[in-house]
């Protein structure tokens, strides 16, 4: 049976407010009323539009790893169809790196909610990392690996350990920006602090990878 428009808007609304709130509390300290409340709507309509706590939080994971995979995966493509030289698959690392960092800066929720679940959040509901993250991130470390070898350099790089790191910098900028030297914190949509990131993750990349035969 379809659901009626009604329907759509209440359950895109329930969605959207349970992914804030999940980004920002946590599965654990966010309540089903308090999503209810986000929303105007009674505890007994959320469920009937998204079921049960965990099943909305399966709802908002999925949701957030779509979002995500579509971009990993076309900065993929730009990266596959790099020219074969090694200033030219470093180059399509760079662009992956700033495609993805672009995401993070774009869609803040979707990197807390994956650092929820690296505190632990919702630790019971255990398929997100089997299901989710880990294919995902296995498909970017093959496709890293097949353009430094087609380009004969970097045989000596834990392509893993570089991904994980461009991930884990990436998020954590994106969430919380920088502390200057006296102790404030400089938010990540700071243009000169931005710019100063995005050349540190370069250099980090080139310094690992350097282009050369």
């Amino acid at each position: 049976m379809s659901q009626k428009p009604d329907d759509v808007h209440s359950r895109e609304r329930i969605l959207v407010a349970a992914t804030n709130l999940f980004a920002e509390r946590g599965y654990d300290a966010t309540s089903t009323r308090a999503i209810a409340d986000a929303v105007g709507l009674n505890i007994a309509t959320v469920a009937y539009h998204v079921g049960s706590k965990p099943q909305l939080y399966r709802e908002v994971m999925r949701r957030a790893h779509e979002a995500q995979r579509a971009v990993v995966l076309d900065a993929l493509k730009h990266l596959e169809s790099a020219g074969p030289a090694p200033e030219e698959t470093v180059a399509g690392l760079l662009d992956f790196v700033d495609a993805y960092l672009a995401f993070c800066l774009d869609h803040r929720e979707v990197p807390a909610l994956w650092m929820r679940r690296w505190l632990s959040e919702g630790k019971n509901l255990i398929e997100f990392e089997s299901d989710l993250a880990g294919p995902l991130i296995a498909d970017v470390v093959s496709a890293v690996r097949a353009a430094l070898s087609r380009a004969r350099i970097g045989d000596d790089v834990d392509v893993e350990m570089l991904v994980f790191t461009i991930v884990w910098t990436s998020h954590s900028f994106g969430q919380a920006g920088v502390i200057d030297a006296a102790g404030n914190r400089v938010p990540p949509g700071d243009s000169a602090t931005l710019d100063r990131f995005r050349k540190h993750l370069h250099a980090l990349v080139e310094r690992m990878i350097p282009a050369r035969d």
